[in-house]
């Protein structure tokens, strides 16, 4: 690929993560010379995925019977609504396939393992270009795994060009199924900012543990602006043990994901902090759970980010009105004035984000540029990210 490849600013980005709702999408104009700033998106989509398809998601996290088979055939499902929904941001816009110079898809992770050296992300890339006839860029973490480094978080890099400021230390928070920061010194008006000056690390739970348990408690997917937890009542031992975890301890660059952060890991916690019976707790367990994840994450930007003045947060967490409150409060017992809000202040729909990072990793490809920050991964080195596969 030359580096004079992409023919069209019009870049796509898919979006599917541990929260396993759906495929979030974005179709945004990045000209061949962007370096940072505003982005124009031009449309955005949501395709939900159905019950049976987020079992089958969850159930290929753990080893299996068959689960070659299985996830092949998931990859294959998962390529028909990826290109659905690619099929609504063109419909949305009045783009033709041909006009887009790629696509950016992360895929489903279903193992995360870079101490191991190696993650999954289930996809079908090859049948995604098949479907939509545009250009895909896919398997965007192993690279920097191959050199040496978690593979994750990818977006940090994102965050600093769009979201950070003039003369302001920012944090951006993404609270989706897991919940990670970026870190973003100030971009100088007279400089370009040290890309090795971002931090960003995955900070623990986001929405998966509160996911599962309102699952099995209310056959529910989630808790609507955490409603449920904000009626029950904080259980202090729990919490307690919940924190008891060697992850919090360990200094970035850290990933994590349901490898470490799943059901069972929480009834042992259960079971470790006295809870008996809990399903007369179970709204308790809940409220804990959402503190839990409002206090990692504020124990982690107070460490890392003292003198920020504000946290902005996207990611379906963002809608989590009750845990919007608990991590302002969380804030405001660690430090002095650092507010809280969403990344529709900066000019970015919070549901948006994730989607237009992968469509800025897709251009980064294209343009030969890298698309890692070795100081947030612990790469060797800076790398191109991901393979393509031509329409």
């Amino acid at each position: 690929m030359s580096a004079n490849y992409p023919a069209s600013p019009l870049y796509i980005g898919l979006m599917s993560g541990t929260s396993l709702d759906g495929v979030d999408g974005a179709l945004a104009v990045f000209p061949d010379d962007y370096r940072g700033g505003p982005i124009q998106t031009l449309a955005s989509a949501y395709v939900p995925f159905p019950a049976e398809l987020r079992t089958e998601m969850l159930a290929l996290q753990t080893a299996g019977e068959n689960e070659i088979h299985r996830e092949a055939l998931l990859a294959n499902t998962l390529a028909g609504y990826y290109a659905r929904c690619v099929e609504d941001l063109l419909a949305q816009s009045g783009v033709k396939p041909q006009q887009v110079a790629a696509i950016g898809v992360h895929g489903q992770t279903i193992r995360h393992r870079p101490e191991l050296g190696y993650t999954r992300q289930t996809n079908n890339p090859a049948l995604l270009a098949e479907l939509s006839g545009i250009d895909v860029v896919a398997d965007l973490r192993s690279r920097d795994i191959a050199a040496g480094g978690q593979g994750a978080p990818l977006v940090p890099a994102f965050h600093q060009a769009v979201f950070a400021s003039a003369d302001a230390v920012r944090v951006v928070a993404n609270i989706g199924g897991i919940s990670n920061i970026s870190i973003l010194p100030p971009r100088h008006a007279d400089a370009r900012q040290d890309s090795r000056a971002v931090l960003g690390f995955d900070t623990g739970p986001g929405n998966v543990l509160m996911d599962a348990w309102i699952g099995l408690h209310l056959n529910q997917p989630y808790d609507r602006d955490g409603d449920w937890a904000a009626g029950g009542t904080e259980l202090p031992a729990l919490l307690e043990t919940l924190c008891d975890e060697s992850f919090f301890s360990l200094a970035p660059p850290k990933s994590t994901g349901r490898d470490l952060f799943h059901m069972d890991w929480l009834r042992t916690k259960l079971i470790k902090a006295g809870i008996g019976d809990a399903v007369r707790q179970s709204r308790d367990v809940q409220a804990t759970l959402a503190a839990f994840t409002a206090t990692t994450l504020a124990d982690a930007i107070v460490r890392f980010a003292p003198d920020a003045d504000s946290v902005y947060v996207c990611g379906g967490g963002a809608c989590n009105t009750h845990l919007m409150r608990q991590l302002q409060a969380a804030l405001d017992t660690r430090s002095h004035g650092m507010t809280v809000d969403t990344t529709a202040s900066l000019g970015i729909s919070p549901n948006h984000v994730e989607a237009l990072a992968f469509a800025w990793l897709a251009h980064r490809f294209c343009m030969r540029r890298a698309g890692n920050l070795p100081a947030v991964t612990g790469a060797r080195g800076e790398r191109i990210l991901g393979a393509l596969y031509p329409a």
